[in-house]
């Protein structure tokens, strides 16, 4: 795993509403609040049509991909709803005291 990264801050990320857009290490990576207030960091790009996943509507957990619709869940990468079928790379999200959020990469 990578070294932690500040990517933005709390106050940035409204839950439910909008994804930030940070570049880590050559990768791009979308950090997103859920309904619950639960920030995630994954791969921004879409497993199936290869387009911006933070250009997508956040319901609850799920981040929908607005080309075809496909669903990922934002906690584990899983697709919820076709036509994606692979999942796409979590990484770990911390919270510093200041409200600094930073993304570690996962492998």
């Amino acid at each position: 795993m990578s070294e932690p990264v500040r990517v933005c801050s709390v106050d940035e990320l409204p839950a439910g509403v909008g994804a930030a857009v940070a570049e880590i290490e050559g990768r791009r990576v979308t950090i997103a609040r859920d309904s619950a207030g639960q920030i995630h960091a994954f791969d921004d790009t879409c497993t199936h049509a290869n387009v911006s996943l933070a250009e997508g509507e956040i319901e609850g957990g799920l981040i929908e991909c607005w080309l075809h619709g496909s669903q990922f869940d934002m906690a584990t990468g899983e697709p919820r709803q076709l036509p994606a079928t692979q999942p796409i790379a979590v990484h770990t999200v911390t919270v510093g005291d200041d409200g600094s959020v930073f993304v570690t990469l996962a492998a």
